[in-house]
C-alpha cells in the first residue's frame, strides 16, 4: 500500500485538516499520478458538510486533478511515467451497460464510481479525491492534458468545463445560434467561455449589473440584468439555448419563455429545493427543459483537445491546502472569480 497526506474532513461540522490515508499499489491497467494541482467544486463543499445527505467520513475531496504519471502498470497503454494526465469525476464504472458502452460512464445504469465520498468496487474501501499528493486510478478513466495549457488553470476544466461542454455539444450548440447563460460563477464562465469558442452570441444573464464587464471579457456578447423586467421581456422567444447553472433557488418560467419554438434549456446547478415549472412555460412553444451531468471520459478528452485548440481555461485563483476551510467559507459567499484551485506542493 501507498501511504498518502492529504487533508480531510472527518465529519459534517469539522474543518478540514492533514489526515495520513493508504492507496493500492497500481495493478496491471492503474497509472498513479502525482498531484500537482486539484480545483475546489463547489460539490466538494456540499459533501463535505454533508448537505446533499449520504455523506462518507473520513472524506478526500477533490474531482480536478491534474498531475504527472510516476508510475503505470504493465498493461498500461495510454501512458507513461512523466505524461501529464488528469482525473475527473469518475474513477470507474460497470463497463457492462448500455450507457458504458456508449462512452457515457456518468450515466452508468449500476452506478458510476465516483472519484471521492463513494466506495470502490470491493463495497468496502472509501475513493478518495485530489486533496492529496497522489492518486491511483484505472487508465481509462485517466485523460492526457494538453502541454500548451496553465496547469493550474485546466484542472477545473475536469468538472466545471466538462459540465458546460457536455450539454452544448450535445445540443450541437453552434454558429448562428442565440445561447444564453444563467449565472456567471464557476460554471457559468465556463458556459460563456465554450458557447462563444463554438460560434454562438452568447447572453450572460446576472442578477445584478456587477458582473457586466467581467461577463463581456469573458466573451458574452451581451449581459442582461435578470431582475429588471423589461431588459428580460426584450429578449422573450429569441434563444435557442440556455445553460442554466445557478445552484440556488430560482424561477426556471422566467427564462423558458425566453426561447424560442423548441428551444432547450439545460439544468447544469443542483439547486437543494425542487423547481416549478408551469406547464404552459413548456407547452407554448414546444420547448424542453432538461438536465445534464458531467461528461464521460471520451466527451471529456474532447473537451480538453477543444480548449487547448481554442485557448480556453477557467479563471483561478491559486491557493496553498493551508487555505482550504478558509476557501470553503468564501465559496459559501461567492467570494471567487471564478475557481480556487490547490496548489499541490504546499503539502509536501
Amino acid at each position: 500500500m501507498i501511504s498518502v497526506r492529504g487533508y480531510a474532513a472527518q465529519d459534517p461540522k469539522s474543518p478540514l485538516a492533514p489526515f495520513q490515508f493508504e492507496r493500492r499499489e497500481p495493478g496491471e491497467r492503474d497509472v498513479q499520478l502525482e498531484i500537482l494541482y486539484c480545483g475546489v467544486c463547489h460539490s466538494d463543499l456540499h459533501q463535505a458538510r454533508n448537505e446533499w445527505g449520504g455523506s462518507l467520513f473520513p472524506m478526500v475531496p477533490g474531482h480536478e486533478i491534474v498531475g504527472r504519471v510516476a508510475r503505470t502498470g504493465s498493461a498500461v497503454k495510454k501512458f507513461k511515467v512523466g505524461d501529464l494526465a488528469g482525473v475527473g469525476c469518475l474513477v470507474d464504472s460497470c463497463r457492462t451497460c448500455g450507457s458504458c458502452k456508449e462512452g457515457l460512464e456518468q450515466y452508468c445504469e449500476t452506478g458510476s464510481i465516483q472519484t471521492y465520498n463513494a466506495k470502490e468496487k470491493d463495497g468496502k474501501t472509501l475513493t478518495q479525491g485530489g486533496y492529496s499528493e497522489t492518486i491511483v486510478v484505472d487508465e481509462d478513466f485517466v485523460v492526457s492534458i494538453p502541454a500548451n495549457l496553465d496547469l493550474a488553470s485546466v484542472a477545473p476544466l475536469l468538472c466545471a468545463g466538462i459540465t458546460t461542454y457536455s450539454p452544448l455539444r450535445h445540443w450541437k450548440v453552434g454558429p448562428g445560434q442565440r445561447v444564453g447563460v444563467v449565472g456567471l460563477g464557476g460554471l457559468g464562465h465556463m458556459g460563456v467561455k465554450l458557447a462563444r469558442a463554438m460560434g454562438a452570441h452568447v447572453v450572460v444573464f446576472s442578477h445584478t449589473s456587477r458582473k457586466k464587464q467581467d461577463a463581456l471579457r469573458l466573451g458574452a456578447h451581451e449581459v442582461v440584468v435578470s431582475s429588471n423586467p423589461e431588459e428580460m421581456a426584450a429578449h422573450t422567444g429569441k434563444l435557442d439555448f440556455i445553460l442554466d447553472t445557478v445552484s440556488a433557488n430560482h424561477d426556471v418560467n422566467a427564462y423558458l419563455k425566453l426561447l424560442r419554438r423548441d428551444g432547450n434549456l439545460v439544468l447544469v446547478g443542483a439547486p437543494e429545493k425542487p423547481l416549478e415549472v408551469g406547464a404552459f412555460s413548456l407547452l407554448t412553444g414546444r420547448r424542453n427543459f432538461s438536465g445534464s451531468g458531467i461528461g464521460g471520459l471520451q466527451e471529456t478528452q474532447e473537451m480538453l483537445d477543444f480548449c487547448a485548440q481554442h485557448g480556453i481555461v477557467s479563471d483561478i485563483e491559486l491557493i496553498p491546502i493551508q487555505q482550504i476551510n478558509e476557501a470553503y467559507e468564501r465559496l459559501q459567499k461567492g467570494d471567487v472569480k471564478y475557481r480556487f484551485v490547490i496548489d499541490l506542493k504546499s503539502l509536501r
